[in-house]
Parts: structure tokens; sequence; C-alpha cells
């Protein structure tokens, strides 16, 4: 099955013992709607995250699949009103509606995310309490230690399900952290050499001195079923506040 996927996929990673291999079968293009080169050029003066977290309001909504910009939203400190989503990031289930985003309908979006507006509103302290609150869990709970510890056990996890031994491709190379680091080039376009510097900052130098966090037990059926009712409860609440409220503008009109 591994083998049949050479004919769509552009390479190949193989993971054995620590180490990784890279075998390359053509060369790969990443599509993005956002003319990147461009931006560059321009010294990203269009998709800053710096300029983007000065909005009262944040929205989240996915394209055609999962969207990498959910963190960087939720960590702008305003309130984000998340389209009701359908692929999850690792972190995703952490989310509850009105502590950590604002519910919006994906069926009605645009009056959903009207009402949200006029309840935010009406309600600044509520609506910064939920913009901080995303904000924080994401600059605590998510914090590359973290994400560098719960990788450690998803590979772990998934190495135990494997029923055939990795055997490292011929034609591959191995790839390490130093390499990755230095192919980071010299000065960027914008002659700061930011690309090699962060990956620098997040180069492992040294082994930790402590062990990796330790993964908690997994939910029992009814607290998992719990868990998720009470959030279903909140999205349902706050779409009856929605309905209310259009009915009442409507009875106005």
């Amino acid at each position: 099955m591994v083998e049949g996927g050479r004919g769509s996929a552009n390479f190949r990673l193989v993971i054995k013992k620590g180490r990784v291999y890279v075998e390359k079968f053509r060369k790969s293009i990443q599509s993005r709607d956002k003319d990147w080169f461009k931006e560059s050029q321009q010294g990203f003066k269009e998709s800053s995250l710096a300029k983007q977290c000065k909005h009262r309001y944040k929205i989240y909504i996915e394209g055609y699949a999962w969207s990498v910009s959910e963190k960087y939203i939720l960590a702008c400190d305003s309130i984000t009103f998340m389209v009701k989503p359908y692929y999850y990031d690792f972190f995703t289930r952490s989310l509850e509606p009105l502590v950590h985003y604002w519910p919006i309908n994906d069926r009605d979006k645009c009056r959903s995310i009207e009402y949200g507006v006029q309840w935010g509103n009406q309600n600044p302290e509520k609506a910064q309490a939920i913009g901080r609150a995303a904000s924080e869990l994401i600059q605590e709970k998510v914090s590359m230690d973290y994400v560098y510890d719960y990788m450690f056990h998803l590979l772990n996890e998934y190495g135990k399900l494997l029923r055939f031994e990795p055997q490292v491709p011929a034609a591959s190379v191995e790839v390490c952290s130093e390499g990755m680091a230095c192919s980071g080039g010299g000065e960027d376009v914008l002659g700061l050499g930011l690309e090699r510097k962060f990956m620098l900052e997040s180069l492992v130098k040294s082994p930790s001195l402590s062990r990796p966090c330790e993964i908690g037990h997994p939910f029992e059926s009814q607290e998992l079923e719990k868990y998720y009712k009470r959030n279903l409860n909140t999205i349902r609440r706050v779409q009856k506040w929605e309905s209310q409220y259009w009915q009442d503008f409507e009875k106005q009109g």
C-alpha cells in the first residue's frame, strides 16, 4: 500500500530508529491563493500577523480543507468567530464555545456573524474575555515544548501499530536538523535571514533535562459524551439567541 502511493506522491518520508530519510520522486510545488513571492517583495505588508491582530473581531473559516491559520487567529487576543469546522487540528477539541470562541452557524454565516458583532458590541467585556482566554490557551498550552512532547507521544503510539519493518530506500538522503537549519540560507529578501534565525532558535542543542510530559488517561466514554454534549448545548443556545434576535428584528421592520 505504501509503494502504491509512488504514482501520485512527490516524495517518500521514512523514519527509522530516530533517523529521518527522504526519497524524492518528482519536483513538488506548493500552491497558495496568496502571492507569497509578491508579498516578500513588498515586505509582507498585506500578511503581517501583527497588523492582522489589530482587529476587534477575527473570523476563522476553512477552505477546501484544514487551515493553518486557526492557531494564529486564536492567538490574536480578539474574539474569534469560528465557522463550524470539519477538519480538526490537534488542539481543536480543547476549545470550548463562549469560552475560547464565538460559534458561527455554517448554514447561515452572514446573519450569524452579524449577530455575533451585535452581541460583542453590547457585551465588550465578555467578548474581550473570550479573546483573552483563546490567546492564553494558544500561548500557554500550545507552546513548542508541548508540541514536541505531543509529537513524541504521537509517533510512539503510531509506531506500536506498525505491522512491517520500515526500510530505508536506496535513493533516499538522510535529513538532519542541522542541515535543515543551514538550508534556510543566508539573508532572505528582507536582508534579515529570519528563516534561518527561527530554525536555529528551535534547534535542539542538547538533551532535555526533563522527561516528556505524561499523557493523561483517555476519557471514559461517559466523560467524553458529557463534554461533547455541554459544548453542543452551548452552541445550540447561541443559535437560539440568534433566532430570537432575527425574529424580533423582522417584527420591527
